[in-house]
């Protein structure tokens, strides 16, 4: 299956024309209308790591002294999220 693409202003409410096609009489297509979502002019910019050690976010745990270590403590943590998803799951919801 080929796509077009084509992008056209609605002119009248509830109401698009579109012309140029290239199907011929008789043949079936189907039709999908969407919103034009304009692109933003300025992507955001990729996390280098200056910025992400510049964030706070290394070095967050450091200084604690509820954690001996933080892979250790990581790793726990993502257990017990997992653990709280599976019974989350497992109460019907």
């Amino acid at each position: 299956m080929q796509a077009v693409r084509i992008e056209q202003m609605v002119s009248e409410d509830g109401r698009l024309t579109i012309s140029g096609l290239p199907y011929k009489r008789g043949e079936r297509v189907e039709i999908i209308v969407l919103p034009h979502v304009e692109k933003s002019e300025s992507p955001q910019p990729a996390l280098t790591v200056g910025k992400l050690r510049a964030s706070g976010l290394v070095g967050l745990w450091e200084g604690r002294n509820d954690i001996e270590d933080s892979a250790v403590y990581a790793r726990r943590l993502r257990q017990e999220a997992q653990r709280r998803d599976l019974d989350y799951d497992s109460a019907g919801h």
